[in-house]
């Protein structure tokens, strides 16, 4: 792989983790991780963060979230996941030495569950890999509010342009 095609690493120098670019979906390559968490300890919400995958290649997208989320929170154990949702779920993945076991959970596709531990859950809304960038700002900013007591495939309806919304057809 180019080194472009690296994911993200705590020692890699970048822009606040938080701000996504108008053009970052164009400019990111798989396995690179786009992610939000919620700011707060208090974990009021209904979510604890937002992912941003960039394809649904699994075996591809997850390494990146892992390392990342692991960085943040420690060693992360499992993830659940809708396997209908991705391209192949293997059963376990070793992520930076570690063994994560991936379960498909009925989550529904807009939902990753990570598991640290033995109990501690966090709920990060995946936002598709063919999402705007102006769509996923939007909704990855609502996730990760404190105060979010939208659900994850609520927040996706409502931050999705519906068809005949762009500029051009309001022009023609």
């Amino acid at each position: 792989m180019a080194d472009s095609d690296t994911p993200h690493t705590p020692h890699t120098p970048h822009t606040h983790p938080l701000l996504l670019p108008d053009a970052i979906h164009q400019a990111i390559q798989p396995g690179t991780a786009l992610l939000r968490l919620e700011t707060t300890q208090s974990r009021e919400g209904l979510l604890d963060g937002a992912w941003w995958p960039r394809t649904r290649d699994i075996g591809t997208e997850l390494p990146a979230l892992i390392s990342v989320l692991t960085g943040h929170l420690g060693p992360i154990t499992r993830v659940g996941l809708d396997a209908s949702a991705w391209n192949g779920l293997p059963t376990r993945l070793v992520i930076d030495g570690q063994v994560v076991h991936l379960v498909s959970d009925p989550v529904g596709d807009d939902t990753v569950l990570i598991t640290r531990g033995h109990n501690d859950h966090f709920a990060l809304l995946v936002v598709p890999p063919d999402t705007t960038a102006d769509a996923a700002r939007q909704a990855m900013a609502r996730a990760v509010r404190a105060d979010n007591i939208t659900q994850a495939a609520q927040l996706l309806v409502a931050t999705t342009p519906e068809p005949g919304d762009g500029p051009a057809d309001a022009a023609g």
